[in-house]
């Protein structure tokens, strides 16, 4: 399961990828994840840097901490994490940007893990869960928008 939502912003990639790979603004952006915070003695976004992420699922519950790991760092471009759940890869997020007509398009996707209860996941919530993530990332691109557009 995977699905993708690309937004065209008014700014340069460099400013736009400071707030998606500032994981500690999320709360500000997502409707699902409300913060999030770097750790073990990770202090900002590189590769194998390890943060969690406080989600409130569906924007009413349950409330849990997710482990998270960056997996692809490339200031400017391209910010990506894995989430894990019990030691595996459940979820990978990403976030690439690509300089367009003075501004960037920015792709916010994600794709489940091929862990088998994750596929059986996918395969029985996969069309209503992809709908609340589609609708999500859309959401979160365009707060991220209305933030980094501001004096463009």
């Amino acid at each position: 399961m995977r699905g993708a939502v690309t937004v065209h912003m008014k700014a340069a990639p460099e400013k736009v990828w400071g707030l998606v790979s500032d994981v500690t603004r999320i709360g500000e952006f997502s409707p699902e994840t409300f913060e999030a915070e770097w750790t073990d003695g990770a202090t900002g976004p590189e590769a194998g840097a390890h943060f969690r992420g406080h989600v409130k699922r569906n924007g009413v519950g349950p409330v849990y901490w997710t482990n998270c790991k960056v997996i692809t760092c490339e200031p400017g471009s391209d910010f990506g994490f894995a989430v894990y759940a019990a030691g595996q890869r459940a979820n990978t997020w990403r976030y690439q940007l690509r300089e367009r007509d003075g501004g960037t398009d920015v792709t916010e996707s994600y794709e489940l893990g091929t862990h088998p209860a994750l596929r059986l996941y996918g395969l029985v919530l996969g069309p209503l869960r992809g709908r609340t993530n589609l609708r999500g990332m859309r959401q979160t691109l365009e707060r991220i928008k209305a933030v980094v557009e501001v004096g463009s």
